[in-house]
């Protein structure tokens, strides 16, 4: 990229967002809905970028050379995140980055093997502060998964071979857990804090913890605040609940179960 269009793409993003959008639209030919408001966030050395009616996206937020970016409608983008490389980044509708998180795929890859670079955070998934996700091989997060605490990493590759990560539905993540390539989390499942997690041989509804990662117990109702619960007090009901099946739909829609926000 020239340092001409470089400083361009910083000036456009000091504007104010009620004239950076329809610019940006008007320049660039980005896909921008209705009510979105961006911050002073760079948009660096983009490929195509489309962005969902009424997303939110804070300021001194960096996105370089992302080849296709895709915001979801009301998705929410907090501060300081910083998204580096990649083919692909979707992150989903209702979808939640609050702050300080890196999403990184290397640029220039002499990886042995074919991989796929691609990002997909899914609908009403949140990631919260301080994770680092190399997606050099692709990183899929599934629908209102929480990606909680701090200082969770999650790795794609080692030097020269790359593997994909894959985190299913419904899951919550706790603090400062490794995540090795190749890595798969089925779908409403809780890692807790500290684990180290490789390979693929844990059943769904698990409590899964340890290093090495194991399952620790299969999951008992009290826990199931941190899955199935909303993890946005605004995500629609329809959406929140697409995944569950009818055993934990009931639990949800009890009067003491409703579908509030999950604490994170």
């Amino acid at each position: 990229m020239s340092h001409l269009k470089f400083a361009g793409c910083v000036v456009l993003a000091l504007l104010p967002s009620w004239l950076k959008v329809p610019l940006y639209r008007m320049l660039f030919g980005y896909r921008i809905g209705r009510g979105v408001r961006i911050g002073l966030s760079p948009l660096i050395g983009m490929g195509r970028c489309r962005i969902g009616d009424h997303a939110r996206i804070g300021s001194f937020n960096l996105f370089y050379q992302v080849g296709d970016l895709e915001i979801g409608d009301h998705a929410q983008i907090g501060f300081l995140n910083f998204f580096r490389g990649g083919r692909k980044v979707r992150i989903g509708a209702y979808a939640s980055i609050l702050r300080q998180n890196v999403f990184n795929s290397i640029i220039q890859r002499d990886f042995v093997d074919p991989v796929d670079p691609v990002l997909d955070l899914g609908a009403g998934a949140t990631v919260t502060s301080g994770h680092w996700l190399d997606f050099s091989a692709g990183i899929g997060i599934g629908d209102h998964t929480i990606v909680g605490g701090r200082n969770s990493s999650f790795w794609t590759h080692n030097r020269q071979r790359g593997r994909p990560i894959a985190v299913g539905c419904h899951c919550y993540l706790g603090s400062e857990i490794r995540v090795a390539p190749g890595a798969e989390v089925p779908k409403f499942c809780i890692v807790a804090l500290g684990s180290v997690l490789a390979g693929q041989f844990w059943p769904p509804r698990s409590l899964i913890g340890g290093n090495p990662a194991s399952v620790a117990r299969e999951l008992q109702e009290r826990d199931l605040v941190l899955i199935i619960h909303k993890t946005r007090d605004d995500i629609p009901d329809d959406l929140a609940q697409m995944h569950l099946p009818e055993d934990l739909l009931e639990i949800a829609r009890q009067p003491d179960g409703i579908m509030y926000s999950c604490p994170v």
